[in-house]
This record gives C-alpha cells, sequence and structure tokens, in this order.
C-alpha cells in the first residue's frame, strides 16, 4: 500500500508559503467550492453520505449521515461548528493541517455551511495554539478579500460568515457539547443529550459539529467524486487519513495515506524504530485508546480491524514506544493528564480518574502493593460507562490493556520496590500522600465509584 499514496490534504504542504490563498489557488483549491456552488445543497449531503466520509476525529460517525439529521429548514438559523481543539497527548494531526493549509478548512468550511443551509460558521481553536489561531484569522480574512466568504459568494447569491474563536485550554471541550458551551460563553462542561446537537446545538439550534480533518475533506470529494474517494481505504473505512507518527521512531511526522494501511507499512516509510531497539507498545488512536504491541504490527488501520482486535482507531494519533520505555511510568502520566483535565461534573469520572493517578502514583514509585492491580480494575470498571462523556472511558483505556499486556511489569515494580527499568528514579521519589489521598484510597471510598 506504501507505493500507492496520493497525499491529497499535505498535497502543497511542501509548497513556498502554502498556507497563502495564492499558493492554495494555484493547487486548484476553491475549485470545489465553485462546483458546490452550481449543485443542489441535498446533492452535496448526498456525495459526501455517498462516499463513505467518516469523522476524522475519532468516534468515526459518517460525515453525511450526520449532516442529514439536521431537522427541516424552520427559517431559523442553523451553524456548523468545526471541532478544532485538538488537545489529546499524542494527537498532533488537525494543526499542521490548519498551520499549512488553512485554506483547504475554509473551502470545506464553505461547502459544508452551504449543503446544510447554514449562514454562519465558526471555527474553534485550541487556545495554547496561539500560532494556528493567528494563521486561521489571516486566512478567512484573504477568503473575504477574494469573495469566498462574505455577500454573494462567488455571485451566487449564498451568504457566509465565518467566526475563528480561540478557547480557554480545556481538554474537555474536545467533547462537541461542552464546545458547544465553551462557545457560547459558558463553562466547558459536556450536556445531557438528547437532545443532540444536530436539533439543539449552538444557541439552542440544530448544529454540525465536525473535526477539522472531516471538512478539510469535503473539497476533495466534491472534484474528485464519489468513486475516486472510494478507491481508498477499505469497504467500510474509505478515503484517505493523516498519521501521526510520534515517540520512538526515526523520523516522526504526518504520514498521509489510504485507511487500512498498517504500522509496518508506516513505520517502512518512517524510517522504523530508532536504531538499536524494539518496539515495545504503541497508541493506534491516541492516549484515550487500549495499548498494541508489536502482535499489531499488521493490523489494517481502519476502524473495523483497529476494533477487532480490542482497541479504536481513534485520531490515528501513533505514538511509538520501544523497549526502553517503562509502561507503568507512561500509564501514569497519561492517567494524571486525565484526572487534571476532568471537568469534575460526574462523579465517576472526577473522583475516579484522581484515585486512579494515586493508585498508580504508589506503583511506579515501588510503594504500591499486589492488591492496588486489583483496586485500579475495579475503578476502571466503575468509571467505564457510567461517566457523563468520554473523558472518563478513555482515561480507563490504557491502564486495562497495560495490566492486561504488561501485568508482570506492574507487579515487578511492586516486588523490586520500583521500576525494573531505572531503579534509580524511583529511589528519588518518596511517595508521601496527603490525608485526602488516603482516604479516598480506602475501600470504602473506592466503593461508592459505582454508586
Amino acid at each position: 500500500m506504501g507505493s500507492t499514496l496520493s497525499p491529497v490534504l499535505s498535497h502543497h504542504w511542501d509548497a513556498e508559503k502554502s498556507w497563502t490563498l495564492a499558493t492554495y489557488e494555484a493547487d486548484g483549491g476553491y475549485q470545489g467550492l465553485r462546483k458546490a456552488l452550481e449543485m443542489d445543497p441535498a446533492d452535496i449531503v448526498t456525495a459526501v453520505k455517498d462516499s463513505g466520509l467518516r469523522g476524522r476525529g475519532g468516534a468515526g460517525f459518517p460525515t453525511g449521515l450526520k449532516w442529514s439529521f439536521l431537522p427541516a429548514p424552520d427559517g431559523g438559523p442553523r451553524y456548523l461548528v468545526v471541532n478544532a481543539d485538538e488537545s489529546e497527548p499524542g494527537t498532533c494531526k488537525d494543526t499542521p493541517l490548519m498551520m499549512a493549509s488553512p485554506q483547504m478548512l475554509i473551502e470545506g468550511v464553505a461547502i459544508t455551511s452551504r449543503a446544510i443551509g447554514c449562514d454562519h460558521a465558526f471555527i474553534y481553536v485550541r487556545g495554547e495554539i496561539l500560532h494556528v489561531y493567528r494563521r486561521l484569522l489571516r486566512a478567512v480574512e484573504e477568503a473575504y478579500e477574494k469573495g469566498y466568504l462574505g455577500k454573494n459568494i462567488l455571485g451566487s447569491g449564498y451568504d457566509l460568515d465565518v467566526t475563528v474563536h480561540a478557547g480557554a485550554g480545556a481538554y474537555i471541550c474536545g467533547e462537541e457539547t461542552a464546545l458547544l458551551d465553551s462557545l457560547e460563553g459558558r463553562r466547558g462542561q459536556p450536556r445531557l443529550k438528547p437532545p443532540f446537537p444536530a436539533v439543539a446545538g449552538l444557541y439552542a439550534r440544530p448544529t454540525v459539529v465536525n473535526n477539522v480533518e472531516s471538512i478539510a475533506s469535503v473539497p476533495a470529494i466534491i472534484t474528485g467524486g464519489v468513486d475516486w474517494f472510494r478507491s481508498m481505504g477499505t469497504e467500510k473505512s474509505a478515503g484517505f487519513g493523516l498519521f501521526s507518527l510520534s515517540g520512538h521512531v526515526q523520523r516522526p511526522g504526518q504520514y498521509e495515506a489510504p485507511l487500512g494501511i498498517t504500522l509496518r507499512e508506516l513505520l517502512e516509510m518512517a524510517g522504523g524504530v530508532r536504531e538499536g531497539h524494539e518496539l515495545k507498545f504503541w497508541t493506534p488512536g491516541g492516549s484515550s485508546t487500549p495499548l498494541f504491541t508489536a502482535e499489531h504490527l499488521d493490523v489494517p488501520l481502519d476502524y473495523e480491524s483497529v476494533g477487532a482486535a480490542g482497541s479504536m482507531l481513534g485520531t490515528r494519533a501513533l505514538q511509538i514506544f520501544d523497549d526502553t520505555t517503562c509502561v507503568v511510568r507512561a500509564i501514569t502520566r497519561w492517567a494524571e493528564f486525565y484526572a487534571h483535565e476532568s471537568c469534575g461534573k460526574c462523579t465517576p469520572c472526577r473522583e475516579g480518574t484522581y484515585w486512579l493517578k494515586q493508585v498508580l502514583g504508589r506503583i511506579e514509585h515501588g510503594q504500591g502493593t499486589m492488591e492496588d492491580l486489583d483496586t485500579l480494575l475495579d475503578v476502571c470498571d466503575n468509571i467505564l460507562g457510567r461517566s457523563f462523556c468520554a473523558l472518563g472511558d478513555g482515561a480507563t483505556s490504557t491502564i486495562t490493556s497495560g495490566i492486561a499486556l504488561f501485568r508482570e511489569e506492574f507487579e515487578a515494580h511492586v516486588t523490586g520496590g520500583g521500576c525494573p527499568l531505572d531503579p534509580a528514579a524511583s529511589a528519588l521519589f518518596e511517595y508521601t500522600p496527603r490525608r485526602s489521598d488516603v482516604r479516598a484510597l480506602s475501600g470504602t471510598a473506592a466503593g461508592t465509584v459505582g454508586a
């Protein structure tokens, strides 16, 4: 498959000033919008639905089907919101796309807005990436100047305004309803569903929320056609996508490939695991997906195959860890992240992620017990499926899979009094729990998670 790659999203990333409108137009940019403006909006929705494009933000829900859930027009506004709040550890595909080719996203926004009958779209950008925020602002200005946004776009009679909004740095705002609350000026916390955003989203109006890469893929579908798009990928996971390789690889970066490619093929393109070491474990879809090992090198990276193998394709954030990595330490760092980023709205996530962090801290530094391993699995079981949104579920994924795959390494931290790979690191830290930690780690408190 590696010999048949045809970059689409990243086609002109290496061009001089690739982010400018002039460069994008020279590469065929905005031809899709011109074509879409001549199409019936319903036909655009049908084309995207027939293409098999699935959401590139993690869940993999069919994009065209999501658009079709909007109720019939009632004369009121409806909105498109682009989720650019990319902040999960290891996930780094939307940021380079917006940096190198912001006009592709804006063209996708215009086509999608036309399809769903939206006249005001929003791009919600992660607040920490100020350089991306500024680049998008300038790209939107250029699009207005050339008539691709604003009133009477290209003489079609269609009007569209685009607002670029910077978030305040909360990971939870990657959840679509928390993002909508944040966009409305409220604290970012997940909403109870139903109603779903398609019925009552931004400002209680019908709203479509899509990932950056999902929207940026739309112009190519309109210009290339449904059959062209479906010629790549697999039957149920059609098309192409950006695979982010990071960690212990020779050439980390973004690799655009058809869905269904394997990590073995991607590693060949990336020069393999760093010299002198072997692959130990990896994440197929970011830090909220169950771990894979070298045994999974040939699992096709599509939604169905990865799911059948026991994990999730997620955001295709392939974090590669070699044999020098302590799996307990890596999982503990992820657990600390999720405990910090929990919004606190629901008890299982608010309390459970905190306890997971504390138990893992004890184990990592050689002060845990064998019973702690069972406690970890018990707390994970009480969080999974009981939290308000997917953050709690994601926080448990690497823990449960890590213990299943590397239980001996967890036990070695207990019996050996610290990390077997780096004993000195354990000796430098003495874990002293606070009084609240002791209470939280007691069996009585842990039993309340499932209450």
